[in-house]
């Protein structure tokens, strides 16, 4: 335990943990963005290319604060597993699964540091609610109007 009352090996854990799977998020994003066919393509692929940035934004921000607690930055990346069904309905299907584990980590991390260390509460509540409006938004695409 560290002055502030968090375990930091804990902390390090799993802020790896986080970092890997944004980094696996940008793989699959970037990945989902090349196999999009179809009248819809344009506008999702925008959109999935723009998941792929910001989960290296989300990768880059675990790493600093891995290096702040004195920590070493994974270079795994989190699991790749896909059907390799292309259609939408699928790859949505599997970055809902994807951002569920992500949104995981993040409740782990602020259940370790919650009311001990506001830097990492911060940032652990705001990326919860990131991943959870992204989570909605996934849901919406996935339902079909009139449900």
């Amino acid at each position: 335990m560290t002055s502030t009352g968090i375990d930091n090996n804990a902390v390090i854990k799993v802020l790896n943990k986080i970092l890997e799977a944004e980094l696996a998020g940008v793989v699959r994003y970037t990945h989902y963005a090349l196999m999009i066919v179809g009248y819809n393509r344009i506008p999702i692929v925008s959109w999935m290319r723009s998941q792929a940035t910001e989960s290296l934004t989300h990768a880059n921000e675990a790493g600093e604060l891995i290096t702040h607690l004195g920590g070493h930055p994974s270079l795994g990346i989190g699991a790749l597993l896909e059907t390799h069904r292309h259609d939408i309905g699928t790859i949505l299907t599997e970055s809902l699964e994807h951002e569920a584990l992500a949104l995981a980590e993040y409740n782990n991390l602020l259940e370790l540091v919650n009311g001990h260390n506001v830097l990492l509460e911060e940032y652990a509540r705001r990326m919860i609610a990131q991943e959870e409006m992204h989570l909605g938004d996934v849901r919406k695409m996935l339902t079909k109007p009139g449900e």
